[in-house]
């Protein structure tokens, strides 16, 4: 069976799951502290796709695992990053704020990025991007569940705190699920590649919380949002990606989702070490 028939489903209870965390609201929040705001989106939709960039280039990666790098760097925040906010105990509003709004922004800029380099980076292995079917994918699997999740808790909150309950604990067991399932798929491709994509992964994810921190402390952010954005700019939607990448109507192609999948795995290590880091520092 075509694995995309378990990672749409996937993808799509995981953005309803989102929806459910927010409210209306949620997406005006920034707008109280425009600061953190800016400096947390064009951390994600800017600064980590040039440095994704740069990563790819350094490590010379084949083009197909080139697009499979900015791809998961071009995606939004993952859902789980609230949570890693509250653990490091940053500002979970704002978290919740930056996931929204770049689950919604990155349904445009994602087809930009991508177009953009398909042509510099994949057009001579014949790789392009149907655009439109992009944006149609994006739509059902994130935009309309995300809408769904957002009216089920407006106008049913108590069913929706019983939903979301369930759906809160199946979201990290279902991108391992992913991940497991493409590791099987792909297991030649992945362990004979693994470690140049580890290294270049794991550079990506680095410089990213350098960056943000780096950012955030430049823009006089206080201690929580410093946390809250360098959680936000690290943890990106690996299900997007995976989804994106092996969809028959978009790249069709499982290979461009294993930097995604080495993504999933080595973001929650280096995350979970901050978050460790700030305990042992702060108690």
């Amino acid at each position: 069976m075509n694995s995309i028939f378990i990672v749409l489903p996937i993808l799509t209870l995981l953005m309803y799951d989102l929806g459910l965390t927010l409210q209306p609201r949620d997406f005006l929040l920034i707008a109280r502290q425009p600061r953190a705001a800016v400096i947390g989106l064009f951390g994600q939709l800017v600064v980590l796709p040039l440095i994704a960039w740069g990563a790819a280039q350094a490590f010379s990666l084949p083009p197909i695992f080139f697009i499979g790098v900015m791809l998961i760097a071009c995606c939004p925040g993952g859902s789980s990053s609230n949570v890693f906010s509250m653990l490091a105990k940053g500002d979970v509003a704002l978290s919740v704020s930056l996931t929204a709004v770049s689950s919604v922004v990155t349904l445009f800029t994602v087809p930009l990025i991508m177009q953009w380099t398909t042509q510099h980076v994949g057009a001579a292995m014949g790789v392009s991007l149907p655009v439109g079917n992009l944006l149609v994918q994006n739509l059902l699997t994130m935009l309309l569940p995300i809408v769904l999740g957002i009216l089920t808790r407006s106008y049913l909150p108590g069913i929706a705190d019983k939903i979301e309950r369930v759906l809160s604990k199946c979201a990290f067991p279902a991108l391992m699920l992913l991940a497991g399932i493409f590791f099987v798929q792909h297991y030649d491709t992945i362990t004979n590649n693994f470690a140049l994509l580890g290294a270049c992964v794991m550079l990506l994810l680095v410089a990213a919380v350098i960056a943000a921190g780096a950012m955030s402390r430049l823009a006089c952010l206080n201690v929580r949002e410093r946390r809250t954005v360098v959680i936000e700019v690290g943890m990106q939607n690996a299900a997007q990606a995976i989804a994106v990448a092996s969809s028959p109507f978009i790249f069709n192609d499982g290979r461009i989702a294993i930097p995604a999948i080495i993504y999933a795995l080595l973001m929650n290590v280096v995350l979970l070490t901050y978050v460790a880091v700030i305990k042992w520092k702060h108690g």
